[in-house]
């Protein structure tokens, strides 16, 4: 009786995304581009109420909050019911020395990038580590790992990659072959993947975490093989931003500030349509030069669609709530254009939307547009002398609503428009003339239909 109505969610959803827009607040909008952390392994208060209220788009764990698997398992589950919109729940699984599931919380030790690229570069080698992680991940409740590396080997003595041996490879082509079989496996699991450190870290010889990192006079093009490959076979999951400044590809910003590196390189010459992260915030090669609201202001007009924090206060107040209150002034002002919000914002639920994290449209902050097409049975029924029939309309579209009897003469319209997507109901009022019988109702939308048997009792 149903034609046509079978649509996938992504599908629906791009139909639906200028709706899904106008249903949402600017503050929700923008609580989605937020991530932050907490310390210790229960949630505090604060963070609850972003999730809530906020409507916080993520949470990152670290070791210090996993102690064994049931009670990690637990709180990811903790984290989801007290979020308005489901939640990038992530983690940092590179394996090897950047591993927060490992043998001293319930898990095991994992081998490096660095062995399983250079000292035994075997596909099979690298997919069984992969395999296993993405089973802790899935089954400890988490749906983001901040991971694979990208990162060129190109300085051994790097100390944020290649003396850490996050790097798979000093050849960007081996590193391309690794980090796709190792995205191939997380994404079996319904794990979302994000490519790190754009447009490379391997070469620097600082770390972003204590200061100011400069690459200009180390980096290469080799550097953005392995991004370049992989978006060139319709890689979309996630990529982070770090916080490398090279004077060659924008002479003011580093790369996560700049519009040059996000916007200009990676998203207009590389093509990524996917999700853009920041590396976190807080490192000091941020907060030793811009204040917090400058930070803020540049990160999110360079084009990326997440801001990650490793904390949830500042100054003994929520971090979420000023990061949302600084863009909400900043669009007011002129200052951050609107339309960025919105490119964001339509990204996140669609890549949530793609990996199962939002599976109805009721799940999404502030929305009531249903998943899909579909006529309830009315009620009461038997009904005399009126009854209430509900259904649900998708996307826009012409809707009629028809009452016939056992003959299958129509008996009465009761709808006959063009109706945008929500929840309705109808009341039918019997006409003197009916006698009590069976009676049927038909619901037409678009070239969709369904029709559902009711009892009049007089």
């Amino acid at each position: 009786m149903i034609k046509n109505i079978h649509y996938s969610f992504l599908v629906y959803f791009i139909i639906c995304s200028n709706i899904l827009l106008n249903a949402q607040s600017l503050k929700e909008k923008i609580g989605q581009m937020v991530w932050t952390s907490f310390t210790g392994t229960t949630l505090h208060d604060t963070i609850k109420y972003d999730l809530q209220k906020r409507n916080l788009g993520g949470v990152i764990l670290f070791a210090g909050s996993i102690t064994g698997q049931a009670q990690i398992k637990q709180l990811t589950a903790q984290i989801k019911s007290e979020s308005n919109t489901p939640p990038f729940i992530a983690v940092d699984q590179e394996g090897g020395r950047v591993a927060r599931l490992n043998k001293n919380n319930g898990f095991d030790d994992s081998p490096t990038p660095y062995k399983l690229g250079t000292l035994i570069n075997n596909e099979d080698s690298t997919r069984k580590s992969a395999r296993t992680m993405s089973g802790w991940l899935s089954q400890s409740g988490f749906n983001v790992n901040l991971a694979p590396v990208a990162d060129v080997n190109i300085d051994p003595n790097s100390p944020a990659i290649g003396r850490l041996e996050r790097s798979y490879s000093q050849n960007p082509d081996i590193v391309f072959n690794h980090i796709k079989w190792f995205i191939e496996e997380f994404n079996k699991k319904k794990i979302i993947t994000c490519l790190k450190h754009f447009p490379g870290h391997g070469s620097a010889l600082q770390d972003s975490h204590y200061g100011f990192t400069d690459i200009s006079n180390t980096w290469s093009f080799n550097e953005l093989i392995p991004y370049q490959s992989l978006i060139a076979e319709n890689y979309n999951n996630m990529i982070m931003t770090g916080h490398l400044y090279n004077f060659f590809l924008d002479d003011y910003y580093p790369a996560s500030l700049s519009v040059k590196v996000t916007t200009d390189l990676l998203r207009t010459q590389l093509g990524f349509k996917g999700v853009t992260i920041t590396d976190g915030m807080a490192m000091q090669a941020i907060t030793n030069n811009y204040s917090f609201e400058e930070a803020v202001e540049y990160t999110v007009n360079a084009g990326n669609d997440i801001l990650l924090y490793t904390s949830t206060l500042r100054n003994g107040t929520s971090l979420a709530s000023q990061i949302i209150n600084i863009i909400e002034d900043k669009i007011k002002k002129g200052v951050i254009p609107l339309s960025r919000i919105e490119e964001s914002y339509t990204k996140i639920i669609e890549l949530k939307s793609r990996y199962g994290i939002i599976t109805s449209i009721d799940q999404i902050s502030g929305n009531n547009i249903p998943f899909d097409f579909k006529l309830y049975q009315n009620y009461p029924n038997p009904f005399n002398p009126s009854t209430t029939i509900s259904y649900n309309i998708p996307y826009p579209g012409y809707v009629t609503l028809k009452v016939y009897d056992i003959l299958g003469k129509e008996v009465t319209t009761l709808v006959d428009k063009f109706m945008q997507p929500g929840n309705f109901s109808s009341v039918f009022s019997i006409p003197p003339s009916l006698t009590s019988g069976v009676y049927f109702y038909r619901l037409q939308f678009e070239n969709n239909f369904q029709v559902k048997k009711m009892i009049l009792s007089k």
